[in-house]
Formats: structure tokens, sequence, C-alpha cells
């Protein structure tokens, strides 16, 4: 298990940007395939971007397509999520997740990680 710590989110105005970290333990980090999830109230976690740790570039949710961008620091051991053009819609609780080493699964999908943050608020106003 890697222990991960989720920060940067806040509250921001529509048309705004945020960008959230996630600090993981151990050596492992750069073997892994890590992802961004969120959750509104009352609706499950779904999908929002992930990075496999064979590929330099991520993979997203059409719903944040062309404002989210994913990236990784194997050297920091962080993942990093960039989010412009806020929308109210994304206010949502993120979490940051992480795979077994060398795991050869989408990233799609919350059964694909098998540890997860404690989460981070981000709040949109209109």
């Amino acid at each position: 298990q890697v222990q991960l710590v989720e920060s940067g989110g806040g509250l921001v105005q529509a048309g705004g940007s945020l960008r959230l970290s996630c600090a993981a333990s151990g050596r492992t980090f750069s073997s892994r395939t890590m992802g961004w999830f969120r959750q509104a109230p009352g609706k499950e976690r779904e999908f929002v971007a992930t990075i496999t740790w064979s590929r330099i570039s991520g993979y997203y949710a059409d719903s944040v397509k062309g404002r989210f961008t994913i990236s990784r620091d194997n050297a920091k051991n962080t993942l990093y999520l960039q989010m412009n053009s806020l929308k109210p819609e994304d206010t949502a609780v993120y979490y940051c997740a992480a795979s077994l080493a060398y795991y050869s699964g989408t990233g799609y999908f919350t059964s694909d990680f098998a540890s997860w943050g404690q989460g981070t608020q981000v709040t949109v106003s209109s």
C-alpha cells in the first residue's frame, strides 16, 4: 500500500483555476498508474483522469477533456491535476488513487486502484 495525501482544493469562481497535488509515500510511485476521481454530494465517485506508469500523457473523462491536465513528477513522488475553466458542476471532493505496481488495467475504474487519499474539497461558485 502507498499513502496518498491530496492538497490544493478550495473555493474558486466559475472560470477560475486550481491545481491539486497528491503526495505519495514509498519508492514505487513511478511504477503505479495514478488517477483522480471525484464525488459530489449524493452521487457516486466518478473517474476524472488517469495517467499510467508506462505513458507520459493522460486519459480524461469527456466532461473535463480540454480543461483539466493530469501530470506526474516521479522524482517528487507527486501527482498533479491542473483544472482550468472550472464550472459549478466540477464541485466535488477530489480523490487521488494509486494502482498496484505495474498494473495493466485502464485506470478508468475505482476497482483499478488499491490506495486512496482522504480527498480534497473543490467548490466552484457561479
